[in-house]
């Protein structure tokens, strides 16, 4: 008697994944499929459509980066099953979040002392940054108008009308209306003195690019600074100023460090950039620093301790990977004031 026995699918499919059924039945698109496949078909079915995408070495207009050393791809993936918000297990991830805050703040001359730390938050990008310096604009002048007795109910926001999509988010969902200087034939970028005009009583702040998405251009902050001054001095008001440094925030300190346009202004209260553009790392990560502490309301910092101890953050993202605020440290303490300033 003959005895013969059979090959499994699985058996089969190790030498053969294109010749096995798995892959010349088709898959479900919108339902999850009924049984289970090997690993190996699921990669293969998977990296094939992926095929299909472009290039991201080849994506010049995606602004963020598509390529950095094979070292920082090691520790990229070593940490990309930590959760960054659970500070008591990887104490390490979080003080190398402090650490990037800190450089990027005195890169900003942000006020901080010799024993002091910065005040910033690391984000997915200058998207959430954006929104958390909008909030806390928001609170301080709703704090500041109860406090004189006078209505809190319409803040605005004064922009040019070539900011980044994010504005115009952060505008619709937190309810503040969204006030913006036209553009002019020629003047692509928003102008400082028609911004001071549209301030009133009830702007919580007025924004400012660094790095318009346009053109790249950057606006007179330091103009806008002065104007606004005067115009607070006038009326009583204290308008603050925003800066919006997603693109040139780690441009200019390197290549025009005499331009005046961050903390070195008083108005400046807190500036946002994004580590994904040309902090030279993968998306999504950006950051936002504030002047001082007073400047983020402590209403706005949630204490949490339900991982083990104390947690304080202030994020509209809660878990998230650990793996891009490594990497932006990597490429500070790898290319310095230096490499930042030849690249």
């Amino acid at each position: 008697m003959a005895i013969t026995t059979r090959i499994t699918d699985s058996e089969e499919h190790v030498h053969s994944t294109f010749g096995s059924r798995y892959v010349r039945d088709p898959l479900p698109r919108f339902k999850m499929p009924e049984k289970s496949i090997p690993k190996d078909a699921a990669y293969q079915i998977i990296n094939d459509e992926l095929m299909l995408d472009g290039n991201p070495r080849l994506n010049l207009a995606s602004f963020v980066t598509t390529w950095m050393e094979p070292e920082c791809e090691k520790l990229i993936m070593a940490s990309i099953n930590k959760n960054y918000v659970d500070m008591d297990e990887y104490p390490v991830t979080t003080e190398l979040q402090n650490r990037c805050v800190n450089m990027i703040a005195h890169l900003f001359n942000a006020p901080v002392g010799e024993n002091e730390s910065a005040v910033g938050v690391g984000t997915v990008g200058s998207s959430e940054a954006i929104m958390l310096a909008g909030l806390a604009f928001k609170r301080k002048w709703q704090q500041r108008r109860r406090a004189e007795g006078k209505p809190c109910d319409k803040p605005n926001i004064v922009t040019g009308a070539n900011v980044q999509v994010c504005w115009e988010k952060f505008a619709r969902y937190f309810e503040v209306e969204l006030k913006e200087v036209k553009l002019q034939e020629g003047y692509y970028v928003m102008d400082p003195r028609k911004a001071v005009e549209m301030v009133d009583e009830n702007t919580i702040c007025v924004a400012a690019i660094l790095g318009s998405t346009l053109t790249g251009e950057f606006e007179d902050v330091k103009l806008l600074n002065e104007l606004l001054m005067q115009k607070n001095a006038q009326t009583g008001w204290d308008t603050p100023i925003h800066v919006d440094a997603a693109s040139g925030g780690f441009i200019a300190p390197f290549l025009t460090p005499e331009l005046e346009w961050d903390f070195r202004l008083p108005l400046v209260k807190s500036i946002n950039v994004s580590g994904h553009k040309y902090g030279l790392v993968y998306a999504g990560v950006g950051w936002v620093i504030w002047r001082t502490k007073d400047d983020l309301p402590d209403d706005l910092v949630f204490h949490i301790n339900y991982l083990g101890a104390d947690q304080p953050t202030f994020t509209l993202n809660f878990s998230k990977g650990s793996s891009q605020i490594i990497a932006q440290y990597y490429q500070f303490i790898r290319l310095g004031f230096e490499e930042f300033l030849r690249l």
